[in-house]
């Protein structure tokens, strides 16, 4: 059971801190995505990031505070060498691409291209197809996202930061994964521990996926607004 807890309580004892990573295009909506997600908050005004930032939120996954760390790695070409680096230790992503421009979508495989050459290889990782508000306006079918988020394994929905539509499904779809990997890493580390061998993960806040294990198939999500 999971809840979408405040938007930050300093005295709140954290279990685990998951960095997230937002990546994608310029302009497809990443920082609108986080700003919806760790304020509820939504502009129109918004300027395109500089360089990376970050922002924090704290939830509750079965009794469990978890504090999600997002990072929002801007999306001009010129950035990219410098975002690289912050793929290490990324426990999950978020591939956006705008469903009102087809270029955005289809730069998709070289982001996940890039992703999946820094990140943790067991990375949980969710497409999302943003602006679904702008139907109107829509260059990408719903079903070309679905086949490519199916063929390379992905989660995958389509969101609205404006309208505030399924933002925060995204996110705790992501987080949730990541959340029941680590709990059956605990429960093998602690099942060794009581047969004599070290547990590896026990007194862990922050816990990345390792190498050994296995990420299960995404179940295709798809919702539209």
């Amino acid at each position: 059971m999971a809840s979408g807890g405040g938007y930050g309580d300093p005295s709140q004892k954290i279990d685990y801190v998951f960095k997230v990573v937002l990546i994608g295009d310029s302009a497809v909506g990443k920082s609108q995505i986080l700003a919806r997600f760790s304020r509820n908050e939504f502009s129109l005004d918004s300027k395109a990031t500089i360089g990376v930032e970050f922002q924090t939120r704290t939830l509750v996954i079965e009794h469990k505070s978890v504090k999600a760390q997002i990072w929002d790695t801007a999306g001009q070409e010129r950035y990219r060498a410098v975002t690289s680096a912050y793929y290490r230790g990324a426990v999950g992503a978020m591939l956006v691409y705008d469903i009102t421009k087809r270029q955005t979508f289809d730069h998709i495989p070289r982001w996940l291209e890039e992703l999946r050459g820094h990140a943790d290889k067991n990375i949980v990782i969710i497409l999302l197809g943003n602006k679904s508000d702008l139907e109107n306006q829509r260059e990408v079918p719903t079903e070309d996202a679905k086949e490519f988020a199916q063929k390379e394994g992905l989660f995958f929905l389509e969101t609205s930061a404006l309208e505030a539509t399924n933002v925060e499904t995204a996110f705790m779809t992501v987080l949730t994964e990541i959340f029941n990997i680590v709990s059956k890493k605990n429960l093998v580390a602690d099942e060794n521990q009581g047969n004599g061998n070290p547990a590896s993960l026990a007194g862990k806040k922050i816990v990345i996926p390792g190498p050994a294990q296995e990420i299960p198939a995404k179940s295709n999500m798809c919702c539209r607004s």
